[in-house]
């Protein structure tokens, strides 16, 4: 029944573009874990979000193989930008291997390295949008520093928040490192949040 309902969500949502296709299409067909990509119905609800703020600077830390990047630039002004992070050499040339040949290639910029590091790099109060989906085990730590460089009123997405649903009984690294992420940001007075059970769990944060 799940995938009947996600199916059917998907028949009645946005449409992929044709470039989002091929990332897809080439992410199962390549990938070892083509599951880390997060998909039109992640890419749609972030699209949803970035409209509706009117967002004009991104920054995402996790770029994978670059869908989720190209479906939150397609929602830019002209003369927005996205900052994206990534430590996957292999995953950098495949992403700008997409990237360079779309009309989103002078918007979205590649940081390359740690992003523990790459974010102590950015001003602070600089970002309208953030969206977090890299390592699980710094998510705590990139949602503080995020934090920072959140506007006021701008948005955090953090994806995997549910992580299969065992962060109800956490047992391993991972699942205790996102519990204690939700339980941080449950608490934190300067973030209006809410977690809805879209893929594998989309935490949404406001900053007040």
């Amino acid at each position: 029944m799940k995938n009947k309902i996600e199916t059917y969500c998907n028949e009645h949502s946005q449409s992929e573009t044709s470039l989002q296709k091929k990332i897809r299409e080439y992410t199962f067909k390549n990938e070892r874990y083509p599951q880390m990509m997060s998909g039109s119905m992640v890419g749609n609800f972030l699209g949803s979000l970035i409209q509706l703020i009117n967002a004009k600077k991104i920054l995402e830390v996790g770029m994978f193989t670059g869908y989720s990047a190209i479906s939150m630039a397609q929602y830019l002004p002209k003369d927005g930008e996205l900052h994206t992070c990534e430590y996957m050499g292999e995953h950098i040339k495949t992403a700008e291997s997409f990237f360079n040949n779309s009309e989103y290639k002078d918007m979205i910029k590649i940081h390359s390295g740690l992003a523990v590091d790459i974010l102590e790099d950015f001003k602070v109060n600089t970002f309208d949008f953030i969206f977090i989906d890299a390592d699980k085990i710094n998510y705590l730590n990139y949602y503080k520093r995020c934090m920072y460089l959140l506007k006021k009123n701008g948005v955090i997405v953090l994806d995997n928040m549910l992580w299969s649903g065992e962060v109800i009984d956490p047992k391993n690294e991972d699942s205790k490192i996102l519990r204690e992420t939700g339980d941080y940001i449950q608490s934190d007075e300067r973030a209006i949040n809410n977690l809805f059970p879209i893929r594998d769990g989309l935490m949404v944060c406001i900053k007040k």
